[in-house]
């Protein structure tokens, strides 16, 4: 299962994520909103940091990942953030169940990606219009299939101070999958290493069709934007945002 060895050393190898510029661009989506936000949606929270980041910026915020590891990461990161604090429930994305309306749901960094069946997603676009109040806003990210086929053969490897990560990624044209095959060291309090292993998947979805899957969830007014921009997308482009709206 993804993220049960990795969750403990998650928030390091993706210290270079600048979540509070994240969340400065999902503010400028939320100001043009018809509908006022104020209750969101943090759909594959994972460690909580944007999830954080928004409610210290004043949002009553409800985390949703699928990972319990990583879930107890966010519980113990986001403690105390906010005047009210942020709710996490363990739920899979397909099987989203809340105890009340939400004005927005954002989903960041490629985990649409990692819901690697259509007729899945699909269910999750639903189970997220269902939720969301008229006027709402659906925003998330995707990395693009031209970047995730452009990832086949390559090496990577992150390094902390106390966690190091070797993964390797493969695309599958037949299947639309890059796996990505992970070997991570950890230290642990007990001064000695400890190995994992992880492996990730993420499906490779044309544009066009998340588009479709959007409408037949019943979204609307859907749009597509450049990484963290107001534009459409570049030929090439590696990350792709999509904003879409429940009517009223």
């Amino acid at each position: 299962m993804a993220y049960e060895f990795l969750a403990g050393c998650y928030d390091a190898f993706t210290a270079d994520v600048h979540y509070a510029r994240w969340a400065d661009y999902l503010e400028k989506h939320f100001a043009r909103s018809r509908l006022p936000i104020r209750t969101v949606l943090d759909l594959a929270c994972g460690t909580g940091s944007l999830t954080k980041e928004l409610a210290e910026r004043g949002y009553e915020m409800i985390g949703v990942d699928r990972s319990e590891e990583m879930l107890a990461q966010a519980v113990e990161k986001c403690r105390g953030a906010g005047e009210i604090a942020p709710m996490f429930l363990h739920q899979s994305m397909e099987r989203l169940d809340l105890y009340g309306t939400i004005d927005a749901c954002v989903c960041c960094l490629d985990s649409i990606n990692y819901v690697t069946s259509p007729k899945k997603l699909a269910r999750a676009f639903r189970r997220v219009h269902t939720f969301l109040m008229p006027g709402g806003l659906f925003l998330f990210d995707i990395n693009t299939p031209d970047k995730l086929r452009g990832l086949d053969g390559q090496v990577f490897l992150d390094e902390s101070e106390d966690a190091y990560c070797v993964w390797r990624a493969e695309f599958s044209p037949r299947r639309r999958i890059c796996t990505y095959g992970m070997d991570v060291f950890r230290l642990e309090p007990t001064g000695l290493w400890s190995r994992g292993e992880e492996l990730h998947e993420e499906y490779a979805y044309e544009p066009a069709e998340l588009e479709e899957l959007l409408r037949q969830a019943g979204f609307r007014q859907i749009r597509q934007y450049g990484e963290l921009k107001f534009r459409a997308p570049k030929p090439g482009e590696g990350r792709i945002f999509f904003a879409a709206r429940k009517e009223f």
